[in-house]
């Protein structure tokens, strides 16, 4: 036990430093915490070993999944229905073309280029395709864009370009099988009772010191998370859609969305963010630069060249187009997962996995900071945040 208060009181103290470094730097916090995971992870190997920092440690990983779910799902609810419903065509245009374009462009860099076999480059696809949940929400709750359409519509792309990624993983890699259906009836008949059980528990409950409705939502969450992996899906695909399922009755309940996101972000993201930085094999990279250029590069082009024409269709501003457009190419938790995926079933070797890894994790740092530095449409943010757009916002006192 006292071993693993060490190694969380280091992991905080990693998630304090970057929190300052974020506040100086004016650079969303979650980019910060994974590129500290990179660096620390490198120089603690390299002096002490790779176990120092007990990133592989089931109560590590465990905390770092948790904050991976609950940040999707309020990502999730965030989405205004009335919104998504004016957005629709956008969302489903934009988020397809997003998953479709470097799904086959990267797909074809790594077998034409790079000589992978025809599964490690399928899969190098699927784990391209994706933009990051968890990095786009993040930047735009640090923003305000959380609060805005234009905000709503990025996140709903973003789903969708996931929901692709998923399926396609899932039709090329994992089997269909009863377990699948078991996971696809089960997730429909809970996710459509969640709404109206969660508002007779508050109805009847709410309120109260109890704090019933997150042990709810958890109980929810961590159900249907586990259902996921028993069926060989992942813990966080039905996360964004409980999000969803709850966003009227989240709008309606600001002060509890507040408590819930300050415990998510406070305590449990930087757990997630850090460790995907210290899953970046930096001497893998150094070895062989060439071939992670060419995977970002691939990533990356193909998005930009698929993206920014269909997003101009809906938006005209010049700032606005970019920002989408980089918000989309970022890639983190299903490009993880996806990589995760292939080494455990054979289909990419190690080596194979540090690059895609290493790629995803590049195209959650530069054309987020890109995007927030250069191009953040300041002109969509409410007045009080006009001026400093990419700064971190403090936790005022109704959120602790």
């Amino acid at each position: 036990m006292e071993t693993i208060f060490v190694v969380a009181a280091v992991w905080l103290a990693l998630a304090v430093l970057s929190a300052i470094l974020a506040f100086h730097l004016k650079i969303s916090i979650a980019l910060v915490e994974i590129c500290v995971g990179t660096v620390v992870s490198a120089v603690v190997t390299r002096l002490f070993g790779a176990e120092v920092l007990g990133n592989n440690q089931e109560w590590l990983r465990f905390l770092a999944s948790t904050g991976a779910i609950l940040l999707t799902f309020l990502a999730g609810a965030e989405l205004d229905p009335k919104v998504m419903k004016v957005k629709l065509q956008e969302v489903l245009v934009v988020g397809c073309i997003g998953f479709l374009a470097p799904f086959l462009g990267c797909a074809a860099v790594a077998h034409f280029l790079l000589h992978w076999s025809g599964p490690a480059s399928w899969l190098a696809g699927v784990a391209l395709s994706t933009t990051s949940m968890a990095v786009v929400y993040a930047v735009m709750l640090e923003t305000g864009f959380n609060a805005t359409e234009y905000g709503k519509g990025i996140l709903g792309a973003c789903f969708i370009n996931d929901l692709g990624t998923v399926l396609a993983l899932g039709f090329l890699f994992a089997p269909f099988t009863y377990k699948t259906v078991v996971f696809a009836v089960g997730s429909v008949v809970v996710l459509t009772l969640f709404p109206f059980i969660t508002r007779f528990f508050t109805k009847t409950y709410g309120n109260r010191t109890a704090a019933i409705r997150v042990k709810w939502v958890a109980l929810v969450l961590f159900g249907l998370g586990a259902l996921a992996l028993w069926s060989g899906n992942e813990a966080v695909l039905p996360a964004y859609i409980a999000g969803m399922m709850l966003a009227e009755f989240a709008a309606e309940n600001h002060a509890w969305v507040r408590r819930l996101r300050t415990l998510t972000v406070g305590f449990l993201t930087p757990f997630y963010f850090i460790r995907a930085g210290t899953l970046v094999s930096l001497p893998a990279l150094i070895a062989a630069p060439l071939v992670f250029f060419l995977l970002f590069a691939g990533k990356t082009i193909s998005k930009i060249f698929g993206l920014y024409p269909v997003i101009g269709m809906f938006r005209k501003e010049r700032s606005e187009r970019w920002y989408y457009t980089l918000m989309m190419s970022t890639g983190l938790t299903f490009g993880t997962i996806s990589a995760l995926f292939g080494l455990t079933h054979g289909i990419i070797s190690p080596t194979q996995y540090s690059f895609l890894v290493a790629t995803v994790i590049a195209s959650a740092v530069i054309p987020t900071l890109i995007a927030t530095r250069a191009f953040t449409p300041t002109h969509l943010l409410p007045a009080h945040l006009h001026k400093h757009p990419a700064l971190p916002r403090a936790e005022g006192p109704e959120e602790e």
